[in-house]
């Protein structure tokens, strides 16, 4: 079962540059690894994701550390800003360093840190209003997607086939 997540990733300043590093490129994961910041199990795994070494990467903070413990490779994320689902992206390899995320995206201290990281194998830039969604079975007008949020199956498959996301999308079946 593909899960679907709707995560926040466009909102303040901060986030716009962390998009700009690591969604809108790649980055060189094995360069990390050289800077002493990737342990050896999840450069396996970012490796057996992305065979040619790089990825585009995003994350989420330590207070989602339980839904993230449920995220897995070919779950659908729809990363949303400016009441837009500003991409969709395709979970290669999860998993939690906080050492890597701050080579990723560099915060200041007083800053939150990402601590669980995940990569896309597909990704997607888009532009789709909240009012597709909204128009959508099962979802509200008005809700602007705050937070991280794992759908239930039926809103994802929702999501899925009514914005015609696997069209697109390399998901395994």
């Amino acid at each position: 079962m593909t899960r679907v997540v709707i995560q926040p990733s466009y909102g303040k300043a901060e986030t716009r540059r962390h998009w700009a590093d690591t969604l809108d490129r790649g980055v060189s994961f094995p360069e990390a690894r050289r800077a002493g910041a990737l342990d050896a199990e999840h450069l396996a795994g970012l490796t057996a994701a992305h065979p040619g070494g790089t990825a585009r990467f995003w994350g989420a903070t330590a207070r989602h550390d339980r839904t993230m413990e449920h995220i897995d490779a070919g779950d659908v994320f729809l990363l949303t800003g400016q009441k837009h689902v500003r991409g969709i992206g395709v979970v290669g390899h999860g998993f939690r360093d906080h050492a890597f995320a701050r080579w990723l995206w560099t915060p200041r201290p007083q800053d939150c840190l990402w601590s669980n990281v995940y990569s896309f194998t597909d990704f997607h830039p888009t532009w789709i209003p909240y009012e597709e969604i909204w128009a959508l079975p099962g979802f509200n007008p008005g809700d602007n997607f705050m937070g991280l949020r794992l759908l239930n199956e039926e809103k994802g498959n929702t999501i899925l086939t009514g914005l015609d996301v696997l069209a697109e999308l390399k998901v395994p079946t």
